[in-house]
């Protein structure tokens, strides 16, 4: 399985290195592009979400963060339009995650039911700022970023893509840290049973406020990314209430706590999701099918596509290793099959 998962993930890496080459059409690579920001993020929200257990449905929060301050710094600092901009987005994701402390301390002090609702307030919170500091944010006239004029259309797409996966890279190297670590027990014992892991000595507040900062580090980079991807902004643009929707759907597609799940559930959903808002976003038929498809995961695969699968697959296994040991265990109840046993030097368990 070791094996296994390691030629994966390096199948993985070539197809992302080699698709804008071998599909560089603007159109396909802009989908290709967006693809790769969703599984970056949804990565990063698996890390607080799939590891603790705690649904999280504000992080379009930090995501619209991380996008005002990469344009507030590339107007602030005069940073030129290529590729210095991308030199800012380990700033911006500590800027996000600098957000993240105080209002995940706020937030995690609640659990559950209780936790959901409070992220969500927190996130309408942020927009609603983002409309009213007019001196700030410019309110619904939105901020611009620099526009690289130099880029030909065939290329535009390709430096956004490629940072994008080296931000994809580094969100799963942490995930895969954090899962295999004594730090990634303690969020999974959390996960299971919080008040035991706290019995235990698992230190249960700053474990979760830790998972929730790193979570929005690399979603703030990622609304960093975007928003110079764009190259405007705007209070509605930046905190997108779908946002959150498409983290949640995708990291229960795939599976929560899973390492694979959140990039399986982007390659599957965004293409939708981006086929759907261009086909039915002029009747707003597009949301109903978001929440169709939200109940259709929930219920039909409540697990995950990876987890579901790795369930039918050790069942299948042992049900195969079962079947091939009833004849040795059949031959082992007849004295007379078991002494021929003996004789060919088979041994019977």
């Amino acid at each position: 399985m070791r094996i296994a998962k390691f030629v994966g993930l390096i199948l993985l890496l070539a197809v992302l290195i080699a698709f804008p080459q071998v599909f560089p059409n603007p159109a396909i690579t802009t989908i290709a592009c967006l693809t790769v920001f969703y599984a970056t993020a949804t990565t990063g929200w698996n890390i607080f979400s799939g590891y603790t257990g705690y649904i999280a449905l504000g992080h379009a929060a930090y995501f619209g963060i991380g996008s005002y301050a990469m344009a507030l710094l590339c107007q602030y600092w005069r940073v030129p339009a290529g590729y210095l901009p991308f030199l800012l987005l380990p700033l911006v994701g500590l800027i996000a995650a600098g957000f993240a402390v105080p209002l995940g301390w706020i937030s995690l002090r609640t659990r559950k039911h209780t936790f959901v609702v409070i992220t969500i307030a927190i996130f309408f919170i942020m927009q609603l700022m983002a409309f009213n500091l007019r001196s700030i944010t410019r309110g619904s006239t939105g901020l611009s970023l620099p526009i690289p004029s130099n880029w030909s259309g065939n290329f535009f797409n390709m430096p956004f893509y490629y940072v994008a996966v080296v931000l994809l890279l580094f969100a799963l190297g942490l995930s895969w840290w954090i899962r295999n670590s004594k730090y990634g027990l303690g969020l999974l014992a959390i996960r299971d049973d919080e008040d035991r892991a706290l019995g235990l000595g698992v230190k249960t507040g700053l474990s979760k406020l830790t998972a929730f900062v790193l979570s929005a580090l690399i979603v703030g980079m990622v609304g960093g990314l975007h928003a110079y991807f764009a190259e405007s902004i705007f209070p509605a643009f930046a905190f997108d209430p779908l946002f959150d929707l498409a983290l949640a759907l995708m990291g229960f597609l795939g599976g929560l706590g899973t390492l694979a799940g959140p990039i399986l559930g982007a390659l599957i959903l965004e293409p939708t999701q981006y086929y759907f808002t261009m086909k039915f976003s002029q009747n707003g038929y597009y949301l109903i099918i978001y929440g169709v498809m939200f109940l259709v995961i929930i219920l039909l695969l409540p697990e995950g596509i990876i987890p579901t699968l790795s369930k039918y697959w050790i069942k299948w296994k042992n049900t195969h290793y079962k079947l091939k040991q009833a004849p040795l265990i059949a031959d082992a109840g007849d004295p007379i099959l078991a002494d021929n046993n003996a004789s060919e030097g088979r041994v019977n368990p």
